[in-house]
């Protein structure tokens, strides 16, 4: 697999992880040797692994909408870190996100989510696939 093939599936697996409320997958996607932040929307940042990942425990265990869904992921890539920007699909409305990861020995890992609203027209579900820059 390509170095931005392998990138987009890191993103692709974070959203699956979120749809299936799996913390243990959840955990995997986030790196564990360096500092990380987390701002879901309306939060403030959260910039402690063990924070983000309770965070994520939180969201899990709630009602709230996990229907969550990448809709036409750019990726920048540099040397050893990579942003992917894509919008957040819900039932609902959307989000745009911004994803950042790291090259590790055992793959990419992400270091940065930050997702907050959009009042931009919605993205057109039928162009829910990556984009490379």
């Amino acid at each position: 697999m390509a170095q931005n093939e392998q990138i987009l599936f890191a993103n692709e697996v974070f959203y699956l992880a979120f749809r299936a409320r799996d913390l243990a997958a959840m955990d995997a996607v986030w790196d564990r040797q360096g500092p990380v932040c987390c701002v879901h929307p309306g939060w403030r940042p959260i910039n402690e692994r063990d924070a983000v990942m309770e965070s994520w425990k939180g969201i899990f265990a709630s009602d709230g909408e996990h229907e969550v869904r990448s809709a036409q992921a750019r990726l920048t890539q540099y040397t050893e870190l990579a942003l992917v920007n894509c919008y957040e699909l819900l039932a609902t409305s959307y989000m745009v996100a911004t994803n950042m990861f790291i090259r590790r020995e055992d793959g990419w890992r992400m270091i940065h989510h930050h997702a907050g609203a959009c009042f931009a027209g919605r993205p057109s579900d039928d162009a829910a696939g990556p984009s490379l820059q």
